[in-house]
């Protein structure tokens, strides 16, 4: 999957704050992700991750 770093991930699950729209911080063996509702910033393994992603959002500009 490519997910790369400013990318707007749409997941399954909402966080706790009820958001499930978070921005992509940083890109490795696990991703590191902020909630756009709330702020906080998640470091979660990539398999996870990739699991639980419904929609990429690439902001304007960004290379494809």
């Amino acid at each position: 999957m490519d997910v790369q770093v400013g990318d707007v991930l749409t997941m399954k699950k909402a966080h706790p704050c009820g958001e499930n729209h978070f921005v992509v911080l940083r890109v490795g063996m696990d991703f590191k992700i902020k909630c756009m509702g709330c702020g906080r910033e998640i470091m979660s393994p990539r398999k996870k991750v990739e699991k639980s992603i419904r929609r990429i959002e690439r902001p304007e500009g960004a290379e494809p």
